[in-house]
């Protein structure tokens, strides 16, 4: 299997070399040449798997250049810390509606599922190639953590996060700076994560500084994470009923598109789920784009739900890709407008697949207690957005993408309960160990400088 960038400007690679690179030279974002096809008799197969089984199914025609033990090796490793035997256990919450949750990794977020798996695929790497890697990433809130608890301590490593100071809350922050772990940085930024992503994507596009430091993307511009993502989209359909699944509507909260692009790309597979929708915060670039056509940037506004804190959504090129016809020079078109204006108006754009909803801050409280006074359930405010709105024509599987124990105040606020979570509790003892930086190209160059690991 092959990986070329949405943008056609360079070349195809492997799938090692994919994950390694993370962000393509061009700029663009690396996506299967091809997608595989998955038939009724592959579906009807998969149904007898446990959760690590399924993923190597999955992943062994894409990761073609690993042998299929070793692969098989490195899937298995990634699961072993996620607490519910299930891995990603679907509970039913009432007729025609379900929860995915996706909270029982060890940074109790969905980004735990992709950045177990993308550590390990490192770790293999360095030991194979005998080279070290530097991994860089920004993160409105739980990909940080993930991604360090993913690369913690393995040798060969140093991984820098960035993150818009004072805009994730306390516990995300704890679990990103209070590690120990002498290959992790906490860099806290001045402003949003937009700020932070853009300098990324600058850093990223100086190949020379790249190179140097074998500097690799953790974000879900990786293709590796969006893959690794499908997975448990195809768990949990082939979990409902036999009887419901043609009528399957994942309800997905997203900020960067990386989630709901995942289950999208199964659905190219072959995989006959009915639809999805786009579940914003206040935040609402993405809902405004599926209810207009106009993809245009706003301000980014401090909100409850700060992991979807985002503007500019980094994944949806990889959608805008397969939206245009597959044309990089076409996509090239769409991202040069968008930086030039702030925005691109898509016209005959088709929108069936895809509904959205957006959730403000006022709303968050009230539909947490909603969801515990009707179903006895209690949402973190990302999943809380999710249930803003659901098609009561549908089977609606709602994706919880955190634990509620990450955000107590919220949580206590709505319904007079505390969540905790004892590895949570556990770090509130250990120091804060973060380095505050401008959101600068400069400025992160500097520090990378000086700490990266050759």
């Amino acid at each position: 299997m092959r990986f070329i960038s949405t943008r056609g400007q360079t070349a195809a690679l492997g799938f090692s070399d994919a994950v390694a690179t993370g962000l393509a030279p061009d700029g663009g974002l690396y996506l299967p040449e091809t997608l595989p096809q998955f038939s009724t008799a592959d579906l009807a197969r998969f149904e007898k798997l446990s959760y690590a089984e399924l993923c190597f199914e999955f992943l062994r025609h894409f990761a073609t250049d690993i042998p299929s033990e070793t692969l098989r090796a490195i899937i298995a490793k990634s699961y072993t810390r996620f607490t519910d035997p299930a891995i990603a256990p679907l509970k039913p919450l009432a007729k025609n509606l379900y929860v995915l949750e996706l909270f029982h990794g060890p940074t109790l977020a969905f980004k735990d599922f992709a950045l177990q798996l993308l550590g390990n695929l490192y770790e293999h790497q360095c030991a194979t190639r005998r080279e070290s890697i530097n991994v860089l990433g920004a993160t409105s809130g739980d990909t940080g953590a993930a991604a360090i608890h993913g690369l913690l301590g393995k040798p060969g490593t140093a991984i820098f996060i960035l993150y818009p100071d004072g805009r994730v809350s306390p516990l995300q922050e704890r679990q990103m700076a209070c590690t120990g772990a002498e290959n992790v940085h906490a860099l806290a930024v001045e402003g949003s994560f937009d700020d932070a992503q853009a300098a990324l994507k600058e850093i990223f596009g100086d190949q020379e500084f790249r190179l140097r430091h074998r500097l690799s993307a953790v974000n879900s511009v990786n293709i590796a994470r969006v893959l690794a993502q499908c997975v448990y989209y195809l768990s949990a359909w082939l979990r409902v009923p036999a009887g419901e699944r043609a009528n399957v509507e994942f309800v997905v909260p997203t900020g960067n598109f990386g989630n709901v692009l995942a289950g999208w790309l199964l659905q190219q597979m072959g995989v006959p789920i009915r639809g999805f929708r786009v579940a914003t915060n206040q935040n609402d670039i993405l809902y405004r784009m599926f209810t207009t056509g106009e993809y245009r940037v706003g301000a980014v506004l401090p909100s409850l739900a700060p992991s979807m804190d985002i503007q500019v959504a980094s994944n949806f090129e990889r959608f805008i890709y397969f939206a245009v016809g597959r044309d990089p020079a076409r996509v090239r078109e769409v991202m040069a407008t968008f930086k030039a204006t702030g925005g691109y108006r898509f016209e005959n754009f088709d929108r069936g697949t895809f509904s959205a909803s957006r959730c403000t801050d006022v709303e968050i409280p009230g539909i947490i207690q909603r969801i515990h006074r009707d179903y006895g359930y209690i949402a973190d405010p990302h999943t809380a957005c999710a249930f803003a709105e659901l098609n009561p024509e549908r089977v609606n599987i709602v994706l919880a993408t955190a634990s509620p124990a990450k955000f107590p105040e919220t949580i206590q606020a709505a319904i007079g309960i505390e969540p905790t979570h004892p590895s949570l509790e556990e770090l509130k003892s250990r120091p804060v160990v973060k380095h505050r930086l401008a959101a600068t190209p400069a400025a992160i160059r500097a520090f990378i400088d000086a700490h990266a690991v050759n």
